[in-house]
């Protein structure tokens, strides 16, 4: 007789001590159709097993140069666990990494995610990983794994944290920012989808102080919640951007503005001897930074290093080739316009001109 046999029937289990098992098995079973939804050359997006595969050859890579990329979301949980919204954020993750890839001149292949929550809801994590797949199809990555923590007394039984992990490849020779940045060369803004995922710990204190409650009509978005507008997922730029330099439009350098602003990421790209200069009377801010500037009493420069203020991605150009990108973006649904350009550097990275709209 095993001595299995011969324990008491009264001893504890995993599930008593908070984590349970049978949900953690649901939510994989729940979730395999969106993550099959994923299916591209070089993964077939099947779970469960101890690691993810993918194949380069069938992806069509000669010589590749593997680019990384992590991230999560940040507060703007919170918005999601308060309000019971969950089925965005994931494409929120998922875009935090793949911008970050395919800035670097590099198509994003695979993706894995990290939910570690209290206690886990299957249809809340059936829901987050929809918004994880459904990033990966807006991108053209695999979802070909991840893992689901439950871990009481670490988190609250309804709170839970996302991280993202994801991983392209670009031919050798391809990569951004090239070397012949120069100054003459041209600025081309692609505009964000609202406040993105980064500043939120001090949208949040905006609301705060605002008073609205966050299912009450946004003062600054016709016909939705206060929640439902500052959910808007954070815009994924893969395909347009991929699409633009496989038609042979010579962009030199992208920048993703995430936390930093144009402030501090846009001299990320640029080598020293180089500036950006911007006209902000170009650039077109959304309702929702006129709104969280005005309720938040902060001033053009804060703003400016704090969140996108109306640009999620800037790319920079030749002279002669700007209309061109300006034209291709567009015809693939964004909203792309000249904002400045690059000068000789004589003082600060990112130099200004004009205000922005608030």
């Amino acid at each position: 007789m095993s001595n299995a046999q011969n324990l008491p029937s009264n001893g504890l289990s995993y599930k008593q001590a908070g984590v349970d098992i049978d949900a953690g098995n649901a939510l994989v079973e729940a979730i395999k159709p969106a993550v099959r939804s994923t299916r591209r050359p070089g993964a077939d997006a099947e779970i469960g097993g101890f690691g993810g595969l993918f194949d380069l050859k069938a992806a069509g890579f000669a010589d590749p140069i593997l680019v990384a990329a992590n991230d999560g979301v940040g507060t703007k949980l919170k918005i999601a666990i308060d309000t019971g919204s969950h089925s965005t954020i994931g494409i929120d993750l998922v875009a935090m990494c793949v911008n970050d890839i395919v800035v670097q001149g590099a198509e994003p292949l695979f993706f894995l995610d990290y939910f570690a929550t209290g206690r886990l809801d299957v249809a809340t994590g059936t829901a987050i990983v929809k918004g994880i797949a459904e990033g990966c199809r807006i991108a053209g990555c695999a979802l070909i794994g991840g893992e689901t923590a439950e871990m009481p007394g670490m988190y609250d039984d309804k709170d839970y944290d996302l991280a993202g992990f994801a991983v392209g490849a670009a031919e050798r020779g391809a990569l951004l920012p090239r070397a012949d940045l120069a100054a003459g060369d041209t600025l081309v803004a692609l505009a964000s989808s609202g406040v993105h995922s980064n500043g939120f710990s001090l949208v949040r204190r905006i609301v705060e102080i605002s008073g609205i409650d966050w299912y009450l009509p946004a003062p600054f978005a016709a016909g939705k919640s206060l929640s439902e507008a500052l959910l808007t997922p954070t815009r994924i730029y893969v395909k347009p951007i991929l699409s633009a330099l496989k038609a042979g439009i010579g962009i030199k350098a992208l920048a993703h503005i995430t936390g930093g602003g144009f402030i501090d990421n846009i001299p990320r790209v640029l080598p020293g001897t180089l500036a950006a200069h911007i006209d902000l009377g170009a650039v077109a801010v959304p309702p929702v930074f006129s709104w969280l500037s005005r309720v938040g009493g902060m001033d053009e420069r804060e703003m400016l290093r704090t969140f996108n203020c109306g640009v999620g991605m800037l790319a920079v150009v030749g002279a002669a080739e700007a209309d061109a990108l300006v034209a291709h973006l567009n015809a693939a649904g964004e909203a792309a316009a000249v904002v400045g350009n690059l000068t000789e550097r004589t003082g600060e990275p990112v130099t200004f001109e004009g205000t922005l709209a608030l």
